[in-house]
């Protein structure tokens, strides 16, 4: 019997565009696989339109309008990036609707979506991320000692990160990263190499790990270069066994419940050379819903595992309210 889904794209966050092509894509993608789909967007105002057609006249009523929609469905597929999508939000309304979703649960996306949270939780667990500090938005005058890294606390696609080397550029980079969010970090630049693995959890609940992925840009991996076509990918990545064998645990460690699609590594080299130190790696970022640009990835590293990337939503294990 063919599956309904539907999936939800659009938001009220910075990365609206994002998640608008990430859910045209990942619709094409079902369609072409036999599933029948139907597609939400959600406003810049919050609210819901089927397709084309505006759902209710209020955010209550457009709400409602969207639940009956979502109730007709088999399984749900959040594509929303960001804060009240990618943050939990989504998979909340999935688990009180008690719809299954494909993705990761709220406890996940919530802890996720939160970098400074997600640095304590994997510095717990002896998961080493770069040295930062957690600033509000209304600090005029912080210290440092080394060039850093601003990015607001809870926003993706490399919205509102910077470069700061001197204390001007810091406090441009504070300003900028507070028109995202009121809580910001700060992260010390750790020399090295990108290097980004793929994890797929499949419909029995194994998971498994893409070769590693390396990023090369010139200059910051920020919202241009991950999104105009500049950044070069190479895979696998020239690493050897043990930092390869390194990466992958990490990146397996790290993954959320469902599917986490990119989880992002720096593998600290020397400032002489461009080879690896072995033993020196930092945790990034961990992706809980693929961008276009994630998506690239993604696919790009599929390939090379030797696995169709257009049957990953096919393969995908579905998340059940309250698992």
């Amino acid at each position: 019997m063919t599956r309904r889904i539907v999936v939800i794209g659009g938001g009220e966050n910075a990365e609206r565009d994002v998640s608008l092509a990430t859910a045209t894509a990942v619709a094409e993608a079902l369609r072409s696989s036999g599933f029948d789909v139907d597609e939400l967007t959600i406003d810049r105002d919050g609210m819901w339109r089927r397709g084309a057609d505006a759902l209710g006249s209020q955010a209550t009523s457009s709400l409602a309008a969207a639940l009956s929609v979502i109730e007709r469905a088999d399984v749900v597929l959040p594509a929303v990036h960001g804060q009240s999508g990618e943050d939990g939000t989504l998979a909340a309304l999935c688990a009180l609707t008690h719809k299954p979703m494909a993705g990761s649960g709220l406890r996940a996306g919530a802890l996720g979506m939160d970098k400074w949270a997600t640095k304590l939780v994997a510095e717990a667990v002896g998961i080493h991320t770069a040295p930062g500090r957690l600033a509000a938005a209304e600090i005029a005058d912080i210290e440092f000692e080394t060039d850093v890294v601003v990015k607001p606390a809870s926003a993706g696609s490399s919205f509102g990160v910077a470069l700061a080397r001197d204390a001007a550029q810091l406090r441009d980079a504070l300003r900028c990263a507070a028109r995202l969010d009121d809580r910001i970090l700060i992260e010390d630049v750790v020399p090295g190499r990108e290097i980004d693995v793929a994890v797929l959890r499949e419909a029995d609940g194994r998971r498994w790990a893409s070769p590693p992925l390396e990023i090369h840009t010139n200059g910051l991996f920020d919202t241009q270069s991950k999104y105009d076509g500049s950044a070069r990918f190479s895979v696998p990545a020239d690493i050897d066994s043990a930092d390869r064998a390194a990466l992958t645990g990490a990146a397996l460690g790290c993954s959320t419940r469902s599917a986490a699609p990119v989880s992002p590594a720096s593998t600290s080299s020397s400032p002489t050379t461009d080879r690896p130190q072995r033993g020196q790696h930092h945790a990034g970022n961990d992706g809980r819903v693929p961008g276009t640009e994630n998506v690239r990835r993604s696919r790009t590293a599929l390939r090379a595992a030797g696995r169709a990337p257009g049957r990953r939503c096919h393969r995908a294990r579905t998340h059940e309210p309250g698992n």
